[in-house]
């Protein structure tokens, strides 16, 4: 571990006993649930740990606050995404538990392959499909070109291409 590394770890260090209760009772505030806050703060600071070296902030609590509601953005995004995915499969009381459990099973491996995107590919696709934003507007919050966003969109639409053809080979296999 080089000096660098070390002395960045250490200012994560401090920054984390100063302010993860804060960020905390913060988050609790917006999600009224104690232990989806504690998930998001420590994401937050894993999110710090993996960036490069942090210099002298001159405001920790907004920071924090960013990336914590990014976060927690996210986490309503792929909340709304399993309601809608519930609603187009038409999920009612004959559902059985085990369709329940694939369904499940299905939109954890498509959100973990979405976390593999790049970031401003995931948040693209997720500006476009969930929350149905037009490719200017998508361009306009993230501060990208048209292109870019066009881009970004045929990247993920291929991740989704690979993932229904992945689900169809193990659908066939399982059948």
């Amino acid at each position: 571990m080089s000096g660098a590394d070390t002395a960045h770890r250490n200012h994560l260090d401090a920054l984390f006993r100063a302010h993860y209760r804060w960020l905390c009772t913060y988050l609790s505030r917006h999600l009224h649930d104690s232990a989806g806050a504690e998930d998001i703060a420590a994401e937050t600071f894993a999110q710090l740990l993996q960036a490069p070296s942090i210099t002298a902030i001159r405001e920790p609590r907004a920071m924090l606050t960013t990336i914590a509601q990014r976060l927690l953005y996210q986490r309503w995004r792929r909340a709304d995404l399993e309601r809608r995915h519930a609603q187009q499969v038409d999920i009612d009381a004959a559902t059985s538990p085990e369709d329940l459990a694939q369904l499940s099973q299905t939109l954890k491996r498509l959100d973990h392959s979405l976390q593999r995107l790049p970031g401003k590919v995931r948040s693209t696709f997720l500006l476009a499909r969930i929350d149905g934003l037009t490719y200017p507007q998508i361009a306009a919050e993230l501060g990208i070109s048209q292109r870019s966003v066009s881009v970004y969109m045929s990247r993920s639409q291929a991740l989704c291409d690979r993932h229904s053809a992945n689900q169809i080979l193990t659908d066939k296999r399982s059948a």
